[in-house]
C-alpha cells in the first residue's frame, strides 16, 4: 500500500491542488445542508414523488407535466392531511418543488464534481500516495447519501405528513461527515503540501471526545428539526419564557413519560428540545479546551472555534424567540455545518500538535 509519508517533494504542488479542490466540493456540500435547511421548513420534502438520478435533472417545463407531477403529489398523505385541506394551489407547490428540485440537482453537482476532480488527478498520477481509498471513500459517502435521502422522503410519501425523524437525523449526519472528511483530507493534503514528509492527522483521545459530544448535539438537533420541536417552547421576540425557560419553566412540563424512558428520549419533542439547548452548553465546554490546546500552534482554527460555536449559541436562542423565523432556522442549520467544518481543523491541529510532541520525544 502507498504510504504517505514516503511523497516526494515534486507531489507538493499536486497535493494542494487537489486540496483547493476538496475544499470547493466542502463548500457545495455547505450550500447543500442551506438549501436542505429551507426544504425542510417549507415542507418541500417530499414534492417529489420519485428518484430519477438522470431523467430527474430537468424540471416540468410545460402545463401539462406540472400537472402530472401535481398529480402524483397529492396522492401524498402531506397533500390529504395538510395541504389539500388548506387549499394549496397549484403555483404554491411549484414552489416547494422548486427547493427540492434545487436540493437534489446540488447533490448531483456535489456527485460529479468529486467523481470528476477524483477521475482527472487519478488519470494524471498527480493523487499523492495513500490518498486515492480516502478519496474513493468520499465518493462512496456522497453515493450512500443519495440513496438514505430517498429513503428518508419515502417515510413521507407512504404513511406520514413528514419524514421521519430518524431517516432525517441520518441524511444530515452522513451529509456532516462527508462534509468533515472533505476538509480533513484537505488539510492532510495541504500540510502535505508544505512538508512532503508529512503525515496524516490521527485523532486524539481528546479529539475523539470533542466529536462525540458534537455528534450528540447534531443528532438532538436533527430530531428538534424532525420533530418541529422547535416550537414548543412558545417562541415570540424577545420572550424570555421561550428561552432561557421552556413556556416560563426551565424544565418543560409537557415531557410525556408514558412509554417509556427510551421512547421518551428518541420522540417527545419537549424534551428533545430541552437535551438539544443544554447539551449545547457541554459542546461548548470542550470546544473552549480545544480552542486553548490549539491557538499556540494555529491561532485561527482557535479564532474559527470560537466564532463558530458563539454564533450558533446567538441563532439558536433567536430562533426560538422568534417563534421559529425560516431565516433565522437556516442560518441555525448553516452555522451549524460551519461549526462542523471548524471542529474538524481543530480537532485536525490538535492531532497534528500529538504528533509533534511523539516526535520531538524521540
Amino acid at each position: 500500500m502507498e504510504n504517505p509519508s514516503t511523497a516526494p517533494a515534486s507531489i507538493r504542488p499536486n497535493a494542494r491542488s487537489l486540496a483547493l479542490w476538496l475544499l470547493a466540493v466542502a463548500a457545495l456540500v455547505l450550500a447543500i445542508v442551506a438549501v436542505g435547511g429551507i426544504t425542510r421548513l417549507t415542507e418541500s420534502g417530499v414534492s417529489i414523488t420519485e428518484w430519477k438520478p438522470v431523467t430527474g435533472t430537468i424540471p416540468p417545463l410545460n402545463d401539462a407535466q406540472w400537472e402530472a407531477e401535481f398529480a402524483e403529489y397529492r396522492q401524498t398523505p402531506q397533500w390529504q392531511q395538510v395541504n389539500g385541506p388548506a387549499g394549496m394551489t397549484l403555483e404554491t407547490y411549484k414552489f416547494i418543488y422548486f427547493w427540492e428540485w434545487v436540493h437534489r440537482l446540488l447533490g448531483r453537482v456535489i456527485g460529479l464534481a468529486l467523481v470528476g476532480v477524483t477521475a482527472v488527478f487519478w488519470l494524471k498520477g498527480r493523487i499523492p500516495p495513500g490518498y486515492k481509498p480516502r478519496l474513493l471513500a468520499l465518493i462512496g459517502l456522497v453515493g450512500l447519501q443519495g440513496a438514505i435521502g430517498w429513503w428518508m422522503v419515502t417515510s413521507g410519501i407512504a404513511t406520514d405528513v413528514k419524514v421521519s425523524h430518524f431517516r432525517l437525523a441520518v441524511h444530515l449526519l452522513t451529509a456532516l461527515l462527508t462534509l468533515g472528511g472533505l476538509v480533513w483530507t484537505a488539510l492532510d493534503l495541504l500540510a502535505l503540501s508544505r512538508d512532503p514528509a508529512a503525515r496524516p492527522a490521527r485523532v486524539t483521545r481528546f479529539g475523539g471526545l470533542v466529536l462525540a459530544v458534537l455528534t450528540i448535539q447534531l443528532l438532538l438537533g436533527a430530531w428538534v428539526a424532525g420533530l418541529r420541536a422547535g416550537v414548543v417552547a412558545g417562541g415570540g421576540w424577545f420572550n424570555w419564557d421561550a428561552w432561557p425557560l421552556m413556556q416560563g419553566t426551565f424544565y418543560p412540563e409537557g415531557v410525556d413519560w408514558a412509554g417509556g424512558a427510551l421512547w421518551t428520549v428518541g420522540h417527545d419533542p419537549f424534551l428533545i428540545h430541552f437535551l438539544h439547548r443544554w447539551w449545547a452548553w457541554a459542546l461548548v465546554a470542550v470546544l473552549i479546551v480545544l480552542a486553548r490546546r490549539i491557538r499556540r500552534l494555529e491561532r485561527r482554527a482557535s479564532v474559527a472555534i470560537h466564532s463558530a460555536f458563539g454564533l450558533q449559541i446567538l441563532l439558536g436562542i433567536a430562533t426560538v424567540w422568534s417563534g421559529m423565523e425560516v431565516w433565522l432556522a437556516v442560518l441555525h442549520q448553516t452555522v451549524g455545518a460551519l461549526l462542523v467544518m471548524a471542529t474538524a481543523w481543530g480537532v485536525h491541529v490538535d492531532g497534528r500538535r500529538a504528533q509533534q510532541r511523539v516526535e520531538a520525544g524521540r
